[in-house]
């Protein structure tokens, strides 16, 4: 008896231990360079309002000329939503501008950190200078 309790105990220490590995992985922002905020300027593509975190697709006009999409990771539905979030705060055509920790290896993506629209009203954090 005292060796199926030692077993069933071993297992369950074992599963709260590993179990949870993948959800620590997830919410991990190593490939974000949080040390860094940048300013992108663009038009909205969409927003996805998804589980786990929001989506932002923006283009944004490259110096050639050609446009380049950008996908900016946000935080949760749930938690926006209590800040004032809706799935219409960004809409199709909407210009705005992007403050963002960007991705670690250049790629055009990035960390929300605040927003600017065009009637200058804002969201996130937007101190005057990044």
């Amino acid at each position: 008896m005292k060796a199926r309790v030692f077993v069933l105990l071993f297992a369950f220490v074992m599963l709260s231990a590993f179990g949870t590995a993948p959800i620590r992985a997830h919410h991990a922002a190593t490939m974000f360079d949080t040390t860094k905020v940048i300013e992108i300027k663009g038009t909205v593509k969409e927003l996805q309002w998804t589980n786990p975190h929001i989506w932002i697709q923006i283009y944004v006009e490259k110096s050639d000329g050609s446009r380049e999409e950008w996908s900016i990771e946000g935080g949760g539905p749930n938690s926006l939503s209590r800040q004032g979030w809706r799935p219409t705060t960004f809409k199709p055509g909407d210009l705005v501008t992007l403050r963002i920790n960007p991705m670690r290896d250049g790629s055009s993506a990035g960390l929300f950190v605040g927003a600017k629209f065009s009637n200058a009203t804002t969201l996130g954090r937007w101190d005057p200078q990044p």
